[in-house]
């Protein structure tokens, strides 16, 4: 049984979609066919809501980024897959450092998953924990995954704020150290968010949601294994996820120097 008000709010919304500019009561109402009163009712119930403002205020009305961040929420906080799970087991037994999986909540990556390092120094790391987008390996992962649009749209937001040595000032440098990643096959950090920590990710894209898989840890442990981690990353992601699953999912990410027999 289809429940009509959710289906009108529902039919709205792929209206903004279409549409891409803001729209007065009378404009919904006559699109859709709905008496004035419903559209109304519908319109200033969002609105009240947050969920609709009126960007010039006079009687037209956008969606507002409420959704947005809704969304991202939900979507952070979802079961991840069987595969994914499995990935960042084998590469914590690999590798004895921390793994983790992000994925974006607003202006930052939140890890959804961890397996902690059995070391007793080690990158302490824990579900629920923010970690900024531009300033860290697994942010600029999940970055890359990005339309230019709307990477272009989150880093003009950034306030740059240098928490180490290795933090990057403006987002000409993230650009750069994104693209760079891309090709080199890897994203890694070196004191980028915490003085002489550093992580090796590997961007993903599982059922049209967007998420990075990190190793960290001290540097002095993981500086000379960068390389071999990042090929850890790539060869159980194909084990777990499938032959070429990075290649055929994951858009402008070099493997042809990881691709197995």
């Amino acid at each position: 049984m289809i429940v009509k008000q959710a289906s009108n709010v529902l039919d709205l919304l792929e209206y903004f979609s279409v549409r891409q500019k803001p729209a007065s009561v009378s404009e919904i109402s006559k699109h859709f066919d709905w008496p004035r009163s419903s559209t109304f009712n519908i319109i200033s119930t969002l609105a009240s809501r947050g969920y609709l403002f009126e960007p010039e205020n006079k009687g037209s009305f956008y969606p507002a980024s409420k959704w947005l961040s809704l969304i991202e929420i939900i979507s952070s906080a979802a079961p991840l897959p069987k595969g994914v799970l499995n990935i960042v087991r084998e590469v914590a037994k690999r590798t004895s450092e921390t793994v983790f999986v992000g994925s974006m909540s607003g202006m930052n990556a939140v890890i959804i998953e961890v397996v902690p390092s059995s070391y007793e120094i080690r990158y302490v790391a824990d579900v629920g924990k923010c970690l900024p987008l531009y300033a860290t390996a697994t942010g600029q992962a999940i970055l890359s995954q990005l339309s230019s649009a709307k990477r272009k749209s989150v880093l003009n937001k950034v306030e740059f704020e240098s928490f180490a040595t290795g933090t990057p000032n403006n987002k000409d440098t993230v650009e750069e150290s994104i693209n760079d990643s891309l090709r080199r096959g890897w994203f890694s950090s070196s004191s980028g968010y915490t003085q002489d920590l550093g992580g090796i990710s590997l961007p993903l894209v599982v059922e049209g949601r967007i998420m990075a898989i990190t190793v960290a840890g001290p540097l002095s442990r993981i500086e000379s294994k960068v390389s071999i981690f990042a090929k850890i990353l790539h060869e159980e992601t194909e084990r777990h996820l499938g032959k070429g699953f990075i290649r055929d999912n994951v858009r402008g990410l070099e493997t042809s120097d990881f691709l197995t027999e």
